[in-house]
């Protein structure tokens, strides 16, 4: 499957996914008010810490799926490395419920600072999230499998289908069924058991037949135990950096507070379907080009990840930040909520464009099998977030989590990214730092002011929406001409339209 089509085929299906989750959240709080929206926004939390669990495995399976591709496994071992994963897997799925099913009185009592609703719903309701987080972990297994076989254009055609069953079926339990929260998490529940039994069964559809069944094999988890390992490590820090703040803040705010900021984190999160398509893509082919020790088409490749990425990311990052109040107004209807969630959207969608910046280099990193230096460096980083939100939420609120976060993926980008470019390209970095950071950045920014500065937007709310919807294009269009990969494909998209026009 070729890169382009993998990447298309990522943006359509992620870039669906991402409007599936985002398009009904407005339903959703105006069924289960904002209070019980913060217990959705802390299953998306426990879902990410939960990822510790994962020990770094579903990353390496991916990763072993794509050297499987390019000859390092036969059919045989990389099967039973799979079934050896299942295993494992579903043994902690087990753990999880009982252990989330266990604790679910306590956190609910003495964890979430609940006003509005009974500490038994409450409780009910997270003993439920443990059972979707058990089955959205299983699918990960699978999904990192097809991931790595680069059958990307069924994966996301797939997912796009059961993320509308998910995202938008619920609404007709709400509206038809019941209106609890209950309700909510039973529903996710249950596609999400769906979605493990469709990727299972496409995945060993992928595989050539081995030699005989798969099995267990310890011998099989020994061998990438020490990528595994690597990966485990940096998970964990990665999660400390981008959920730290959630973690506090479920504790240090209201759930009515944290749920404003999961809303605005929600939004500023949908910049990552921007990044995903594009890093999901290149991965399996980067690791492939170190395999085969292909060093110019490697940076090759690189170099134009990395420029697509800026020239996606940026536009719409500047955009939702110069705009935070009129897009959520534009989206909820709800004058107040926009006031409150607006300060907040700003920051967390800079911080989000500067941690989308790194995601191509750590792919890098991934493909040269090279885990030590984000441990390393994530280290760094743990040090300084963890005691700014422990000292500014108690002072500011929320929005001083938000600061942090904002602060923290600015100096990653700037100081972190430098380092690994002088191990594993000491010649491409500048080239990396002026073609997908600074100048289309720089560029972006001026530009999404003055149309800021000059523009009224409309008080209705369709209007202001496509108001909103030109300044997107405009912006995108400025960026896509000013990075050098997206220059040059439209200049050739330009000459061969001339043709035909010429021609025809």
């Amino acid at each position: 499957m070729s890169l382009k089509k993998n990447i298309i085929a990522n943006y359509l299906g992620q870039g669906w996914t991402a409007l599936m989750g985002l398009a009904f959240v407005p339903v959703y709080i105006d069924y289960l008010g904002v209070e019980a929206w913060g217990l959705v926004g802390f299953m998306t939390m426990l879902q990410a810490w939960l990822t510790l669990l994962d020990m770094g495995l579903t990353p390496t399976l991916s990763r072993e799926m794509a050297r499987f591709q390019a000859g390092a496994h036969s059919a045989q071992t990389i099967r039973d490395l799979l079934r050896s994963l299942e295993v494992i897997y579903g043994c902690v799925a087990v753990a999880v419920v009982g252990i989330v099913w266990f604790i679910a009185p306590w956190v609910a009592t003495h964890w979430l600072n609940v006003v509005n609703l009974s500490a038994a719903t409450v409780a009910q309701a997270i003993g439920m999230i443990g059972l979707v987080l058990a089955a959205r972990m299983a699918e990960q297994v699978y999904r990192g499998a097809i991931q790595g076989l680069q059958h990307q254009v069924w994966l996301n055609g797939a997912q796009g289908v059961l993320a509308t069953l998910r995202w938008g079926g619920v609404v007709g339990v709400l509206a038809w069924v019941d209106t609890s929260i209950e309700a909510f998490f039973l529903w996710q529940g249950l596609v999400s058991l769906l979605t493990v039994i469709i990727l299972s069964r496409k995945t060993y559809h992928l595989l050539p037949p081995g030699e005989r069944p798969a099995r267990f094999e310890l011998a099989a988890i020994v061998r990438i135990r020490r990528f595994a390992g690597g990966m485990a490590a940096t998970t964990l820090l990665a999660l400390l950096l981008t959920q730290v703040d959630k973690l506090l803040l479920s504790k240090l705010v209201s759930l009515e507070e944290f749920g404003y900021y999961i809303l605005a984190a929600s939004v500023a999160g949908a910049l990552a379907f921007l990044v995903a398509p594009i890093a999901t893509a290149v991965s399996p082919r980067l690791t492939e080009l170190v395999a085969k020790s292909e060093q110019q088409v490697l940076i090759d490749t690189y170099h134009r990840a990395t420029q697509w990425l800026a020239a996606v990311l940026i536009p719409a990052a500047l955009v939702i930040a110069a705009f935070a109040e009129p897009l959520l107004y534009a989206w909820t209807g709800n004058v107040s909520l926009a006031q409150q969630a607006g300060p907040l959207l700003i920051l967390l969608a800079l911080g989000t464009l500067c941690n989308g910046f790194m995601h191509v280099p750590y792919m890098m990193q991934l493909a040269h099998g090279w885990t030590g230096f984000a441990v390393r460096v994530n280290i760094v980083a743990v040090c300084f977030i963890v005691p700014a939100i422990l000292w500014a939420v108690p002072r500011f609120g929320a929005i001083g989590a938000a600061w942090a976060w904002f602060a923290l993926n600015a100096g990653y980008v700037f100081i972190g990214v430098h380092f690994m470019h002088r191990r594993l390209l000491p010649d491409e970095k500048w080239r990396w730092y002026w073609g997908a950071v600074i100048k289309p950045l720089s560029i972006g920014t001026i530009t999404v002011l003055a149309l800021r500065y000059w523009i009224v937007l409309p008080s209705g709310r369709v209007p202001m929406v496509a108001t909103m919807t030109g300044i997107g294009i405009l912006v995108m269009g400025v960026v896509l001409w000013t990075v050098p990969a997206s220059r040059e494909f439209l200049r050739r998209q330009f000459k061969t339209l001339r043709g035909h026009v010429l021609n025809g």
